[in-house]
């Protein structure tokens, strides 16, 4: 297969995949970030948040059986070759929630949207895949570098993820360590009566977590067996956003890669879901103040996805996924940040009586 494909090709191939289960999970289980969000803060209802906690719970069983099982080397992630740079992870998700609340979706609920014909989303995709060039290799890196740098783990030193830590404290296997927390964290989501009558939405939180397993074994696979040093990866939609903008542009000098086929195929499955539920219809922004502030959103979470290295699926569900020390760090500042944003958008920070 990969003589047939190429390793390149065969890890878009994977990041294809499973980006069509993340595009369906987003158009026919409304799975989406600040939905789950602002559901919380405003409609009193919990359930898209436990989604969320049931899609990390299955990313974490899943991915730690991987380890287990000798299907994914954790030390080959891309989350796991650096030390963690604990105020990176919070001001990158502060920057990216505060974005996020602004523009109305994250990348990938830009995706989703954009799949089912929402014009104004385009803006929002294209604005964030350039800022997130800016930060990573354009004017703004070298002041990036200098504000947060980056150090690679010390010889010996353990991964950064819980799970590692305490076996190197009580000697207990970090599969199983993880396993278990996952499964606790699904069980502790099911808690609530409502989520458990809620069984399309448990599905396709299932589903989104699964396609988080799908990149980390899928790109092992092809990184063991094909002669290319490619990333072990997962899906995020900030960097890749950039790189799938500069394929498009240079494909004739250029090659595919796990994030531009995860983009594709987030794309794909929102066009998918939306024409099954018959909800594809185009739509554009008539209001140039809004525009204007998705404009200003997309930049800020291009800027903020790189600092805190993910966004909402990059760092809320894949580096979660490996209970990375970083992750629920950078998911709670991305949630406040959301919620400062929204609070923002809804009463302008008028003070309360």
């Amino acid at each position: 297969m990969l003589e047939l494909l190429g390793d390149t090709n065969a890890a878009a191939l994977v990041g294809l995949v499973g980006g069509v289960m993340l595009g369906l999970a987003a158009r026919l289980g409304r799975f989406c970030t600040l939905g789950a969000i602002e559901d919380l803060l405003y409609a009193g209802s919990s359930v898209r948040m436990r989604m969320w906690g049931i899609a990390i719970g299955t990313a974490i069983v899943g991915s730690f059986a991987l380890i287990q099982l000798g299907l994914l080397n954790a030390g080959d992630t891309i989350y796991l070759r650096s030390a963690w740079v604990p105020w990176a992870s919070v001001a990158g998700g502060l920057i990216f929630g505060y974005g996020m609340a602004l523009a109305g979706n994250c990348g990938f609920g830009a995706l989703a949207r954009l799949g089912g014909g929402d014009l104004r989303s385009f803006v929002i995709v294209l604005v964030m895949g350039l800022a997130a060039y800016v930060a990573i290799s354009g004017p703004l890196a070298r002041a990036r570098v200098t504000v947060f740098p980056e150090r690679g783990l010390d010889a010996g030193a353990t991964l950064p993820t819980l799970p590692h830590l305490i076996e190197r404290l009580t000697g207990l296997p970090a599969a199983a360590i993880g396993i278990l927390a996952g499964g606790l964290l699904i069980a502790a989501m099911l808690t609530s009566t409502q989520m458990r009558k809620a069984r399309k939405e448990i599905f396709w939180a299932m589903i989104a977590g699964l396609a988080v397993v799908v990149g980390w074994a899928g790109t092992q696979w092809v990184l063991n067996t094909g002669f290319t040093p490619i990333p072990v990866e997962s899906h995020t939609y900030s960097a890749p956003l950039g790189d799938t903008i500069l394929y498009l542009m240079t494909a004739s000098g250029n090659s595919l890669n796990f994030g531009v086929g995860s983009v594709t195929g987030v794309l794909a499955g929102a066009f998918i879901g939306s024409a099954l539920k018959g909800h594809f219809r185009w739509e554009a922004c008539e209001d140039p103040r809004e525009l204007k502030r998705q404009i200003g959103g997309a930049v800020l979470m291009g800027f903020g996805g790189v600092i805190a290295l993910g966004c909402s699926i990059g760092q809320g569900l894949t580096a979660f996924s490996l209970l990375y020390y970083g992750a629920p760090v950078t998911f709670l500042a991305i949630m406040a940040g959301a919620a400062l944003g929204l609070r923002h958008l809804i009463s302008g920070f008028a003070p309360a009586e």
